[in-house]
């Protein structure tokens, strides 16, 4: 038997769902679910934002309790009022968001609250010991005595699954785990969840990537609005049935017809031998207008740097910048606005969004001397009006403008960045990984929007990691590796296999 085959006869229930649910406020997360986790056995959660699949996943975790129905573990009854009674029970969590102590060590991060003692004292010599044999075990290694905040994403990504095992886990909830990652590195984490549940860990494995999803998991479970649509071996499912499950209606193509360039175009931007250091070379590159330019390579490749040295989030050491025909001087963000650049940045909590104000102030902040004199101050209407608009044409789901951005789901959070850059009518937009995290459905929105763009004779500097959107929507693409342009791939010549040989290509 291969491993799927030794893991789908191993049948018992290990945690199960029967008619839960979990409500907050007027919003119903979870209705009447019920649904099986077998020990051993890698179970996957699809549905868009707002699907409930978070929430089933932090009903287990002990973050929520649920209102009602039964939650039994080993076939006891159980109702979690904190993450401690969970990890109590062996059930523990690795989420997208890191929850890592930068300013320590491996070994602490590791090894907290759950250090070796002697006596009221702990043994340092011990707790080490104890880490490097967990890293051992599953061959999973970090330099122990490494700062975590100096690692990277990835590095920090094994400290936090490292932590997990280091508890006896047996049961982990996954929640987008590769969705920082590159893609060797996410088949190195698809290596060691195979490991986990092959040695009787039960996984609940959540992601917005359904190929990886079909590739990976034993059983999937498809939620919508807070119900469980089904459940079904994997066997049986495609990445076209979960689309069409997920949303309701048929899946058709994820990507928009890409809009033709006039050959005649003229030269939006023109990039000469940029450089900044420890992070990109001689960076040289045009975008015509109406084009889509991606930019692929692997995480570390300089993509990120490149965009925002542009942008003028940091400073290039040497080379130039020219934007609409005249040399541009990179100074700052808000001289980059002006000029009509606009920037949808990496992580949307870190570098977008003040989670804690409102949709209203999010939207508008890069824009508000448009709606203001010094005679009348700030014309609250038209600013309410302008961003009221640019919410719709970016179909931000919301209910009101007033709320806070935090309470929007992931999908929504980053439309709003959207919306924020749509407000400026600009003649450049800069993508930065802008489907991370999201939803199919969402990620169809923003594909359209992009596209949009760009038959209007706008352009696009894309960057992603994931490779079928590159394919999908760039007319062109450049790969980076080691903060070198290292191929520029057009028309038919962008390929999986083209973009990932050059991506790893050796100097």
């Amino acid at each position: 038997l291969n491993p799927v085959e030794k893991r789908n006869n191993n049948i018992k229930a290990f945690i199960s769902f029967d008619k839960v649910s979990k409500s907050f406020g007027a919003t119903n997360a979870l209705i009447d679910c019920s649904v099986d986790f077998a020990a051993g056995k890698i179970h996957a959660l699809v549905g868009e934002n707002g699907a409930g699949k978070s929430t089933l996943g932090k009903l287990i975790l002990g973050v929520h309790k649920h209102d009602s129905g039964v939650i039994k573990v080993d076939g006891n009854e159980v109702s979690f009022s904190s993450p401690k009674e969970s990890v109590n029970q062996g059930l523990v969590g690795i989420s997208q968001e890191l929850s890592l102590l930068p300013d320590r060590t491996v070994v602490d991060n590791i090894a907290i609250g759950r250090e070796t003692t002697f006596g009221p004292f702990v043994s340092s010599k011990q707790t080490l010991q104890k880490v490097l044999s967990v890293m051992k075990k599953y061959d999973l290694y970090v330099d122990p005595n490494r700062i975590v905040g100096t690692l990277s994403v990835a590095d920090q990504q094994k400290v936090e699954i490292l932590r997990a095992l280091n508890t006896n886990a047996r049961l982990i909830v996954f929640d987008e785990p590769t969705a920082r990652l590159a893609s060797h590195q996410a088949e190195q984490l698809h290596n060691l969840v195979r490991s986990l549940a092959e040695s009787g860990t039960t996984i609940i494995y959540i992601s917005h990537f359904l190929e990886e999803v079909l590739k990976i998991s034993d059983t999937i479970s498809l939620l919508r609005n807070g119900l469980k649509v089904r459940t079904e071996p994997t066997s049986k499912e495609t990445k076209k049935s979960l689309i069409e499950g997920m949303t309701g209606k048929d899946a058709g193509s994820l990507f928009p017809k890409k809009p033709k360039i006039n050959p005649n175009s003229e030269t939006l931007l023109k990039v000469n031998n940029l450089t900044r250091k420890n992070e990109f070379e001689d960076i040289s590159f045009e975008i015509k207008k109406g084009e889509i330019l991606g930019i692929a390579g692997l995480v570390g490749s300089g993509r990120s740097e490149l965009a925002h040295a542009i942008y003028g989030n940091s400073l290039p050491d040497s080379g130039s910048v020219e934007f609409c025909g005249k040399e541009f001087i990179v100074k700052d963000t808000a001289k980059s606005i002006d000029s009509g650049m606009a920037m949808v940045p990496e992580s949307r909590r870190e570098q977008g969004l003040f989670l804690e104000r409102s949709l209203l102030e999010n939207t508008s902040l890069p824009y508000l001397k448009n709606f203001s004199s010094w005679v009348y101050g700030l014309n609250k209407r038209q600013e309410y009006d302008e961003v009221d608009d640019s919410c719709m044409t970016t179909m931000v789901k919301h209910s009101g403008l007033e709320k806070e951005v935090q309470f929007l789901s992931g999908g929504n959070q980053q439309k709003v960045l959207f919306a924020r850059a749509a407000m400026g009518k600009p003649k450049l937009l800069i993508a930065d990984e802008p489907t991370r995290g999201v939803d199919i459905g969402a990620k169809q929105i923003i594909y359209e929007l992009m596209s949009q763009l760009s038959k209007v004779g706008e352009a696009v500097l894309l960057i992603s990691s994931e490779v079928e959107e590159i394919i999908g929507v760039a007319h062109r693409t450049l790969v980076m590796s080691r903060g070198q342009i290292v191929a520029e791939l057009k028309g038919s010549q962008i390929t999986k296999n083209a973009i990932m040989e050059a991506a790893f290509k050796q100097d």
